[in-house]
């Protein structure tokens, strides 16, 4: 039986919202089989632009186009179908008349379409640094706020209405985007982040409409699986705990938490990853709602319905009294208490602080001074997310 399953896509500009496409069964003709594809072997696979070999989703068609066959999405997605790689190559054509667009390949999507690999292209901003992107697909969501700058995006021209050729090569946890040269790669990602170690490939189109010709495949012997983590940031807070996701309409997120909520409170002991990232969406399931005010910049300030809530506490012992300076970035609104006590709110999510605001996390995005008490402080965190990735980073300066 053909496995269908769902892609997760984000608009990145518009929006921030995570939604997944309804799948959309095209039936082959029933004296028809799909090609095979073996896993073990290094041949090189051409596949049509057909419902043979492809389940698509959301608004697409296989058509014609500056004469070759091809496939044409515009908000969705194409699955290739009975196909689960590790490693590999992926090569294909695309052609884009948009002058905004999301188009890219996930790969190594996993069987919920909940979590994978995702690389995407975005003409609109051709030749500048965010021209393409990486992100981890986790939890039903992107987090392209978090994982930005290099090994994430970069610069590359994007040709307008014309055929451009673009691989990505797939070796343990690294992978290579080229786009038009061959030769040289434009995008290095060093450490694949979702954790997912085999699964589906997939065209994606969130807008903009795009046709992808002459798609080739080939799986590669795994290659040694080696992490590449940056370092650790100096000072920066790793021993979290996480509380369970609530409505963040149903809590008011300028209360400090009771003595009694926090003992009560079922706390998942977590650690931040290199460089210092608490990336929410590895915990909780991302939310998918669509902003009033990804529009509508005078909505920007009206609840949203669909957001989501979690506390995030942090232990720190001092061996004296004094005052030290926290920096901190996070996605997408925070509060900062220190025992029991407010002492930050904060907005920071795509749109809200001016229409072309990105919402991009850094651990220098905001600071606040912390007095600690000598022995044993409490540093909770109240984060609401919207979309984009939900996340945080603190550290300590000296």
């Amino acid at each position: 039986m053909l496995l269908f399953k769902r892609v997760v896509v984000l608009n990145f500009v518009f929006m921030v919202v995570c939604f997944t496409l309804s799948p959309l069964l095209i039936r082959a003709d029933e004296n028809s089989q799909p090609q095979k594809f073996s896993a073990d072997s290094l041949q090189v696979y051409s596949v049509p632009a057909d419902s043979l070999h492809w389940d698509v989703q959301g608004k697409t068609s296989y058509t014609e186009y500056q004469g070759r066959q091809c496939i044409f999405l515009d908000g969705g997605a194409a699955i290739l179908k009975d196909f689960e790689m590790r490693d590999g190559i992926i090569d294909v054509d695309i052609s884009t008349a948009a002058s905004r667009g999301f188009l890219g390949i996930q790969f190594r999507m996993d069987s919920t379409g909940g979590n994978a690999e995702y690389i995407y292209l975005r003409p609109q901003f051709s030749g500048q640094p965010d021209a393409m992107q990486y992100t981890p697909v986790i939890g039903g969501g992107l987090n392209w706020q978090i994982y930005n700058g290099t090994g994430f995006t970069g610069a590359v021209d994007i040709p307008h209405d014309e055929w451009f050729h673009i691989r990505i090569v797939i070796m343990g946890a690294q992978a290579f985007l080229y786009v038009k040269d061959m030769n040289n790669p434009a995008l290095v990602m060093s450490d694949l982040k979702s954790g997912v170690q085999n699964g589906f490939v997939a065209l994606v189109a969130l807008m903009g409409g795009v046709y992808f010709s002459d798609f080739k495949i080939q799986t590669t012997p795994a290659a040694p699986w080696e992490r590449h983590h940056p370092p650790m940031i100096q000072g920066v807070l790793t021993g979290w705990e996480l509380s369970p996701s609530f409505d963040a309409l149903s809590v008011d997120p300028e209360r400090p938490l009771t003595a009694a909520e926090s003992d009560t409170m079922q706390w998942q002991s977590v650690e931040a990853e290199a460089p210092g990232f608490v990336t929410i969406y590895r915990y909780r399931p991302a939310p998918r709602i669509r902003v009033t005010f990804a529009n509508d910049f005078s909505k920007r300030l009206e609840p949203q319905p669909g957001s989501k809530l979690i506390y995030a506490r942090c232990i720190i012992n001092s061996p004296v009294d004094g005052v030290k300076k926290l920096s901190f970035g996070y996605s997408d609104e925070v509060s900062v208490f220190l025992n029991g006590n407010i002492l930050f709110r904060g907005r920071s999510a795509q749109n809200f602080r001016d229409t072309r605001f990105l919402g991009i996390v850094d651990p220098e995005n905001d600071a606040v001074y912390l007095s600690l008490k000598k022995g044993r402080n409490e540093l909770i965190l109240a984060l609401s997310e919207l979309g984009g990735g939900w996340g945080f980073i603190c550290r300590l300066v000296e």
